[in-house]
């Protein structure tokens, strides 16, 4: 491929094409495509591209705490883990019709782990997705409201097709804290989806928010339309702890005491 082509396939923005073209050059001299077959072929390879960056956008654009799939998963850690409710979930319906969905249980079951790979599955799907802890949320209202930006900051909460809220429950919550989860449930309720997780029972919601008024109405709305999947058993980012133990208690053993026994 010469200077001009190079030059000309830049112009236009084609550098999905411009990646691709020697070798579909030589493909098609190879096995005799026509023009038709030839041109179909550079034209998938540019849509490819172009559809992998823009995969690569929306995820940067998630802001994701940490890189996750389903496939990295070990569902076999906790047997009572619904494998078959989370892939559902991992269909994307759910967004598709504006539904939401909450994971409950105790730290370290992977509540945060599956919000994220669900929301890497709906990126992949070509949704629009939002990852934020309940606390980035206050800190970004809370920000934004001193510098008298509230509008912005809502705006940025309600435009992504699916929300994901984690770590609800970690612990309590500053003032005001209700009022702004409550807006963007409220403003988001049967027009997008939002995921929530939480290590805390509903119940203890009023007292986590501050505001019992406030975590009634969220719950209200939230849980009408969604899927609520209960996570129970043992932590997974403890699972090697038990067996760590006796090795670190037996690191300090002299290898000649047993030479005597």
């Amino acid at each position: 491929m010469n200077d001009a082509m190079q030059t000309t396939l830049r112009a236009l923005r084609l550098s999905g094409l411009a990646q691709t073209l020697e070798v579909r050059l030589q493909e098609a001299a190879g096995n005799g495509l026509n023009h038709l077959e030839f041109l179909e072929l550079v034209l998938q390879d540019e849509l490819a591209v172009r559809a992998d960056r823009r995969r690569q956008r929306r995820i940067q654009a998630a802001s994701f705490r940490d890189a996750r799939t389903l496939e990295d998963f070990d569902f076999t850690f906790n047997a009572s883990i619904k494998k078959k409710q989370i892939f559902e979930l991992a269909t994307c319906k759910f967004i598709d019709q504006a539904r939401d969905a909450l994971l409950i249980g105790p730290p370290g079951t992977g509540k945060s782990h599956i919000a994220q790979a669900i929301g890497y599955q709906a990126i992949k799907a070509g949704h629009t997705v939002l990852y934020r802890s309940i606390f980035d949320v206050v800190r970004d209202f809370l920000h934004d409201e001193a510098l008298g930006g509230e509008e912005k900051v809502l705006n940025r909460y309600l435009k992504p097709e699916l929300l994901i809220i984690d770590d609800m429950g970690m612990k309590n919550l500053p003032k005001r804290s209700g009022e702004y989860l409550f807006e963007i449930i409220m403003r988001r309720y049967e027009l997008r989806s939002t995921m929530m997780t939480s290590n805390r029972p509903l119940e203890d919601w009023g007292k986590l928010i501050g505001d019992v008024p406030s975590a009634t109405a969220i719950l209200d709305r939230f849980l009408h339309h969604a899927e609520l999947i209960t996570m129970k058993g043992k932590s997974y980012r403890l699972r090697n702890k038990a067996t760590d133990e006796p090795t670190k208690k037996n690191s300090g053993r002299n290898p000649n005491d047993d030479k005597d026994a």
